[in-house]
């Protein structure tokens, strides 16, 4: 087993420590946003995973640290911050129920893949597209200035523009990289469909 394989099933390193915290973090922002509406503490929790989300990719690279369960660990934690600000922006009324429609539906849609993908042999997800860190890019942006916006006070009401000029870009962005993964996958079926159709049409030949 080479140096490379055996850093990719490292589990100890220090950007999955970071993604543990993150993940560690969602419970947090929930409570911190739907028990005592403690907002400053929660934009404290969401400020955080935005830097650790960056931080632990920068740093797998950096220190050659890269796993599996750290490719595991990022998306997954980009999403579930991504449905709990929803659900808590939604329950307290900042943003509405369409807007947390549109989100929830496209990684709804994307769950389609994961048998195709399965069958396809590559596991259960696509390599992620630089739209999709883009979009969760911007989203991760949007969420912490909607949360700010609640409220009457000047900086609620500089925050709600460009925290909604977030939102907006982030859920197009979200929705054209999912169509994206669509197209890639179409693309890797047929492209594992080429070798047994020409080996069929080899025997028929003969």
């Amino acid at each position: 087993m080479t140096a490379a394989t055996q850093a990719s099933d490292r589990i100890w390193t220090i950007p999955n420590l970071l993604s543990g915290l993150r993940l560690l973090g969602v419970p947090l922002f929930l409570w911190l946003a739907l028990g005592p509406e403690a907002d400053g503490a929660a934009l404290g929790v969401l400020a955080f995973a935005g830097v650790s989300d960056y931080l632990d990719g920068k740093l797998a690279r950096v220190l050659n640290q890269t796993s599996r369960l750290g490719v595991m660990l990022d998306p997954l934690a980009d999403r579930l911050y991504i449905l709990a600000t929803i659900v808590a922006l939604t329950l307290r009324d900042i943003v509405p129920l369409w807007f947390a429609v549109l989100l929830v539906a496209r990684d709804a849609a994307l769950l389609l893949l994961v048998p195709i993908l399965r069958r396809l042999g590559v596991g259960t997800a696509l390599p992620v597209h630089y739209l999709g860190k883009a979009a969760t890019f911007n989203l991760l942006y949007a969420f912490p200035l909607l949360l700010l916006s609640a409220g009457d006070s000047w900086l609620a009401t500089a925050a709600r523009p460009v925290g909604w000029a977030f939102a907006i870009w982030g859920v197009a962005l979200y929705w054209w990289s999912g169509l994206l993964y669509f197209e890639q996958a179409r693309r890797l079926a047929v492209e594992r469909a080429r070798p047994v159709a020409s080996a069929t049409s080899g025997k028929i030949g003969r």
